[in-house]
């Protein structure tokens, strides 16, 4: 069978919508639907969707056919099309990872960050099921790139385009596409050049489809050329390709018809757009805007725009919104130029202005989305009108549309090599960008990625502070996710790394967040052995609110270990510390804290008296949240006391605070970042649920009041919650039963990698940002 159907529509000098040739392919492929496969003529159901394989090399037209072919079954299919490209321009072949995330993004499923292959692909078949959709999977480099893609319904339709046979993949009949037959091609060239030369000189437009190898790549770069020389005949196309030097067959993945049409367009360039053409080889994903054309190429937007819409007259690049496609047939042909024309030199140039021209637009998109900082006027006024953004919307737009080009710049220019210093900055402003518009949680993935990458380059260049911070980066991520023995892993790694780089923030940030990752394991023991080492380096350095917060943590672990003693002792110097530093809300806190210790110890008089000293330095905080979450505290100690009325009397003062507050705005709770870890749950209003089946009928009234409270989660400085998982969730941790503290199944709150109230972007480590 013959190759590709071409879609000329939309192209200059083409007739829109029209589809040349291929009639027998697609008959072909049709049939091939409505066959009964191996399992069905077996009498078993089929477990995957069906395969249809599209094979042929590049330039032959196999996509525009696959594409002919789901506009013509579409209908059939009412959950839609997906797209997938498995190879870059360049060659690469992209991860199935990677392709998964997209697949699932685009499904509307979350891909926990992180997470391997196997995990994403198993996402992506699980998304599928109940669907009756298309899947079309461009230019796969073998069956292994395939399979894990593959949905586990027979609903669905797979169709693959790739340059050979899928072994390994059963019940798979390839179409298999070449050179298009004569009239097929003349009609094709006519589209592009015009009726009137062709009709008044046919047999010299059959030489031309004969020079072409009838491959549809090849007439498309004839026919444009042919469309940009209206004085010039057909015969003198057929004269031009025939006194071309031979080259031979080629650069590997082009064919030798159609390296001798693209050799005819290209020596018709004048010098200056010919040197952009070979440059765009260097295009992120071969995707090429204006913007990126004109730091390339290294000339103004306007002469830019001039070439690529010169470029796509001759069909040498294919629209994409506002931006202009590499055809993946043209790719080898552009580096072989740029090799064998351009030094090495002048390529790196051109890559470093393409990167240093995406740092500035990322730099302006981040600060339009934070006017309140302070630092982004100064940005915006340092950056050129022409590279701004008219709002924020516009530039969140523009950062969702251009994310998968700038993580592919990012690639490209960590695998470079040279440009490690701009890589950086890159991954530092693209970071930034995705934290201001999306927020760290929902754009975790991307991060992950990005700080892969940064360690990398740190690896490669020895740089021990950037190891350390891009490592801390990724134990938060793991923490977050569930995967705490990796997160442990990389914390112990990121603290070798600190102490080679002599880096005390980096190395007590990895011990704290050791013992958050043991304390996360139920390891007690471990857990307040790290925290240890960490307040003392805290101690050391005169941090004295650090050191606030890790008595807080000491105590938190001692709690959850039965040790009542120390964890007072311990609640008890964090209070003095905060007493110290004068911050009256994070005394209040810690006084809450050791009046749950003394209530878990059984000695409910003094948790007693605690907490209502807890209540005053709250309200001399003014801080009426706080003071709303420790009268809950209040009510729930006078009710196990036996004084009902009190409790009545603490709950009704409780929610007529809460009714004086402002709705909170809705927001996703931000993701363990560089600098800091996640948030500290610090549950003040957490009920510790008792086995009295006299309190339980008020116990619906009760949660729905604390869930208003909000209980000051995530405000805590004291580092981790012992009432956290003791009945405010039902996992376990430690509960009470008739007033003594029991283990029940462990479900204790999520410390690792946490920093308490040190926030912070995602590069607020110095190393991971390394500014030149």
């Amino acid at each position: 069978m013959t190759d590709q159907a071409v879609d000329s529509g939309g192209r200059a000098g083409a007739t829109p919508g029209q589809f040349c040739g291929r009639q027998r392919e697609l008959a072909s492929l049709r049939a091939d639907i409505e066959r009964a496969g191996l399992d069905t003529i077996a009498g078993r159901k089929a477990p995957r969707a069906r395969v249809l394989l599209i094979a042929g090399r590049p330039g032959s037209g196999r996509t525009a056919l696959a594409e002919r072919l789901i506009a013509r079954i579409a209908p059939d299919y009412p959950d839609g099309l997906l797209r997938a490209r498995l190879t870059e321009p360049t060659g690469r072949r992209i991860p199935t990872e990677e392709t998964a995330r997209d697949l699932l993004d685009t499904l509307g499923v979350a891909g926990p960050p992180g997470a391997d292959a196997d995990e994403l692909s198993h996402l992506v078949r699980k998304a599928f099921t109940g669907r009756r959709a298309i899947l079309l999977l461009d230019d796969a480099a073998d069956a292994e790139h395939v399979d894990p893609l593959l949905p586990d319904t027979p609903d669905c339709l797979v169709v693959a385009v790739s340059g050979g046979p899928l072994t390994g993949i059963p019940d798979v009949r390839p179409c298999t596409v070449g050179g298009m037959d004569p009239k097929a091609a003349i009609e094709l060239l006519t589209a592009y050049a015009g009726s009137v030369r062709v009709t008044v000189d046919p047999q010299a437009a059959e030489s031309v489809a004969e020079e072409c190898g009838g491959q549809p790549a090849a007439l498309v770069l004839v026919g444009g050329w042919l469309a940009s020389r209206p004085s010039l005949s057909v015969a003198d196309a057929t004269r031009r390709l025939r006194a071309l030097p031979d080259d031979g067959e080629g650069p590997p993945g082009a064919s030798r018809p159609l390296a001798r049409a693209f050799r005819l367009v290209y020596d018709s360039l004048p010098a200056g757009p010919a040197r952009l053409l070979r440059l765009l080889h260097l295009a992120p994903a071969g995707i090429a805007g204006a913007h990126t054309a004109s730091a390339i190429g290294g000339c103004s937007l306007a002469q830019a725009r001039e070439s690529l819409e010169t470029f796509v007259a001759l069909g040498l690049l294919h629209p994409a919104g506002d931006r202009y496609r590499v055809p993946g047939a043209l790719a080898p042909l552009l580096r072989t130029y740029s090799d064998s024309a351009d030094k090495p030199e002048e390529v790196r140039l051109a890559r470093a202005r393409m990167l240093e021209r995406a740092v500035r637009r990322l730099h302006a998109c981040r600060a339009v989305a934070e006017p309140g900082e302070p630092s982004s006027g100064e940005i915006l006024d340092a950056i050129p009108a022409g590279l701004r953004f008219p709002d924020a919307a516009a530039a969140a737009e523009w950062l969702r549309t251009r994310q998968g080009s700038l993580l592919a710049a990012v690639r490209a220019a960590v695998a470079d090599g040279e440009l490690d210093t701009l890589a950086r900055r890159l991954v530092s402003a693209l970071v930034r960008a995705l934290a201001a518009h999306r927020g760290t949680e929902a754009a975790a993935p991307e991060l992950y990625a990005l700080h892969r990458m940064v360690l990398s380059v740190a690896e490669r260049r020895q740089l021990h502070r950037e190891i350390a911070a891009a490592l801390l980066n990724l134990a938060d991520l793991d923490a977050r996710t569930g995967r705490t023995q990796e997160a442990l892993a990389r914390y112990r790694a990121a603290l070798d790394a600190g102490r080679a780089a002599r880096d005390p923030y980096a190395t007590g940030r990895a011990m704290e967040s050791v013992g958050g990752a043991y304390q996360e394991l139920g390891d007690w023991n471990r857990a307040a052995d790290w925290y240890g080492r960490a307040l003392v380096e805290r101690q050391i350095r005169g941090e004295r609110a650090d050191e606030a917060r890790l008595y807080g943590r000491l105590g938190t672990v001692h709690t959850y270990a039965g040790r009542y003693g120390e964890a007072l002792r311990h609640w008890r110097a964090s209070v003095a510390g905060h007493r110290r530093l004068g911050d009256l809300a994070a005394q209040a806190r810690a006084l809450s804290e050791a009046a749950r210790v003394q209530e878990y110890a059984g000695r409910p008089q003094e948790s007693l008296r605690t907490c209502q000293e807890a209540v005053e330095w709250a309200r001399r905080a003014d801080d009426l949240r706080l003071q709303a979450a420790l009268q809950l505290r209040l009510a729930d100690t006078w009710e196990r006391l036996g004084d009902p009325a009190a409790a009545r009397l603490h709950r009704g003062t409780a929610e007529r605070m809460l009714a004086e507050l402002p709705e909170p705005p809705a927001a996703a709770a931000p993701l363990p970042t560089a600098g800091a870890g996640g948030p500290v749950r610090t549950d003040l209003g957490a009920r510790i649920e008792t086995e009295d089946p006299k309190k339980r009928k008020e116990q619906p009234r009760r949660r729905k009041t604390e869930e208003m409270a909000g209980a000051v989660r995530g405000a805590g400085p004291q580092g981790g919650d012992p009432g956290d998982s003791p009945g405010a969730r039902g996992a376990g941790g430690l509960r009470e039963t008739g007033g003594t503290p029991r283990e029940t199944p462990r479900g204790t709150p999520s410390t690792a990698g946490e920093e308490g109230r040190r926030g912070g972007s995602a590069c607020e480590i110095r190393s991971v940002v390394a500014e030149d």
